[in-house]
């Protein structure tokens, strides 16, 4: 018997792995984050068991598990996303772990990846940023010391914040002294949902189009220099002279 932590992606039924796929629909028991989960995804199934753990506390989720476990049935616990980021398994695979359970971790596309993928953007461009900073804004959870969103912003890398959006006044005034206010920055609500949308702006004047947007929750923020610019060296891997192992010189 397994667990399954599956990424279903980040909305779109489409946009999970062909494994993930294939698990979700030979799994006898499915337990899916419904609040953020479409139900599309688990279209084809054959389970015995699907439950919603959307209204589910960690006690009852693991009591489900450990019933599955019993009967030798793998588990197919369905997250939004990529579950390792922001999908609360840690705190399952502690208590599997504990039970002596054994767990796969399958990964999904991440919320990151769909934003960047409306906008456009390659989120790494050579001279202007080679790192992504993947972060959350500080509201319930506090951030451990050095990973303030004023002590990340001073790398000035292009950055996704998670969770943030009603905090939006906050985050740019914390991002404007390191990015500068003519900072490009994206605002996506629901990525590749039936009804997604976004607006593009700069520090300065993204919270009046946010506003008038009305995003108040279900939304990612990128920003950095990356989202609106064409003045960038090309990469090496396809620069002509540049010889590497599958196009040796000359």
């Amino acid at each position: 018997m397994t667990v399954y932590f599956i990424g279903a992606g980040p909305g779109d039924p489409e946009l999970i792995t062909v494994k993930g796929q294939r698990l979700i629909r030979t799994c006898p028991v499915i337990i899916y984050a419904g609040s953020l989960v479409p139900t599309a995804v688990l279209d084809g199934n054959h389970a015995e068991q699907i439950i919603n753990s959307a209204e589910l506390h960690l006690e009852q989720i693991i009591e489900l598990i450990k019933g599955a476990d019993a009967k030798g049935q793998d588990v197919a616990r369905v997250h939004s996303g990529d579950p390792s980021l922001y999908g609360a398994i840690g705190e399952q695979i502690r208590c599997l772990r504990e039970l002596g359970i054994a767990f796969e971790i399958i990964p999904g596309v991440t919320a990151t990846a769909a934003c960047a993928a409306i906008l456009g953007a390659e989120l790494t461009l050579p001279d202007i940023s080679q790192t992504v900073i993947l972060t959350r804004y500080a509201e319930k959870t506090v951030m451990p010391p050095g990973e303030e969103l004023a002590s990340l912003a001073q790398h000035g890398a292009t950055m996704a914040i998670h969770l943030g959006v009603k905090n939006l006044e906050s985050i740019v005034r914390e991002l404007q002294p390191h990015y500068g206010s003519d900072c490009p920055i994206a605002v996506i609500h629901r990525a590749s949902w039936p009804d997604q949308d976004w607006v593009q702006g700069t520090l300065e004047d993204i919270q009046a189009k946010v506003q008038a947007k009305g995003f108040r929750r279900t939304a990612l923020i990128l920003v950095g220099r990356v989202l609106a610019s064409d003045s960038f060296a090309e990469s090496s891997l396809y620069r002509v002279g540049h010889a590497h192992l599958y196009r040796p010189e000359g």
